[in-house]
């Protein structure tokens, strides 16, 4: 017995009549997500390239962001998570952004650490 795929996207806001326009879709929302990076990496506005409290630049954040949205959104609709148990879906998807948020902390933790080594002389600058 096949079973059949929702034909929507973002919460039933979008819906289409085949796979084949879904995927056209996706393709696209992917593709804006993607291109606003790369837009956001080649003009970097001035506005974002100030540090915030939690010590990286707004467009590092703005980075992170989008990225984890891609990842997001490219494990609901082509892995199918949507149409799973809301069980399986939570541990699917909040296992991994709990550790990305981990992994972040402990960089961000780690680079002012390094940096202050080299600031305060303890070791030279040699690059």
């Amino acid at each position: 017995m096949a079973h059949e795929h929702k034909l929507e996207i973002f919460r039933g806001l979008l819906k289409f009549k085949s796979n084949t326009q879904k995927i056209w879709g996706v393709l696209i929302f992917l593709t804006i997500v993607t291109a606003i990076e790369v837009a956001l990496g080649i003009i970097k506005p001035e506005f974002l390239l100030k540090s915030t409290p939690l010590g990286m630049k707004a467009l590092n954040w703005i980075f992170i962001i989008l990225t984890l949205v891609k990842a997001y959104y490219i494990a609901w609709d082509f892995m199918h998570l949507r149409d799973e148990r809301s069980a399986l879906r939570r541990a699917i998807v909040w296992t991994p952004i709990f550790l990305v948020a981990y992994l972040v902390f402990i960089l961000l933790f780690e680079a002012d650490y390094v940096y202050n080594v080299y600031k305060d002389g303890f070791v030279t600058w040699n690059f």
